[in-house]
């Protein structure tokens, strides 16, 4: 009964998670700068649909090393990776009801854009970011093969070219304000990274 629970539990979540990135995408402020259509489709949109696939259905992958499991099968795996899930989504949506208008699903300056400091960006810069990785870490130990941590590769390595790119762009437009909140605050993990 529980691991029926925890089957549906986690593909809802991420649903969850999608209605309240597509409700509250509406109503940002209009955009000052933003890159090319090629360079978002690329770096960020193709990884992700990527991952997407990698931590589908494992009956797609067949007997490959993709299917092959990095931990054992178990219900306390799984139910940590729901709980890593849910942790990861709940500070993703956090991060972003704390960016306001100002967020954007690709690297932009909104007009007015404002540098924000609070709630979890107080920690790290980029906490939306932090809070995906976990969540899709979550996912890759409830799966439990090889193809969850490809895809938490993937993914990371699309989100640090992101904030890189991103980061340069904030530092243009908000100066020694974003320099100086680079030096105190880390990028993805407190402390760490």
């Amino acid at each position: 009964m529980y691991e029926a629970i925890l089957s549906w539990l986690h593909p809802l979540a991420w649903l969850a998670f999608l209605l309240y990135w597509v409700a509250s995408a509406l109503g940002t402020k209009r955009v000052a700068r933003a890159e090319p259509l090629w360079l978002r489709l690329g770096a960020y949109w193709l990884p992700l649909a990527l991952a997407i696939v990698l931590l589908g259905p494992g009956e797609w992958f067949g007997d490959s090393l993709l299917q092959e499991r990095f931990i054992p099968k178990s219900l306390w795996f799984k139910t940590l990776g729901l709980l890593l899930t849910i942790a990861g989504i709940a500070l993703a949506c956090r991060a972003r009801q704390l960016l306001g208008r100002n967020w954007s699903s690709e690297v932009q300056i909104k007009q007015d854009h404002e540098l924000i400091q609070a709630g979890p960006y107080r920690y790290v810069r980029h906490p939306i970011y932090s809070g995906l990785l976990l969540a899709i870490l979550g996912t890759a130990i409830k799966v439990g093969d090889w193809r969850g941590l490809l895809a938490l590769a993937i993914v990371t390595a699309s989100f640090w070219y992101k904030l890189r790119h991103e980061e340069r762009w904030l530092r243009e437009q908000f100066g020694e304000p974003y320099a100086a909140y680079q030096r105190r605050t880390s990028a993805l993990i407190p402390g760490l990274l």
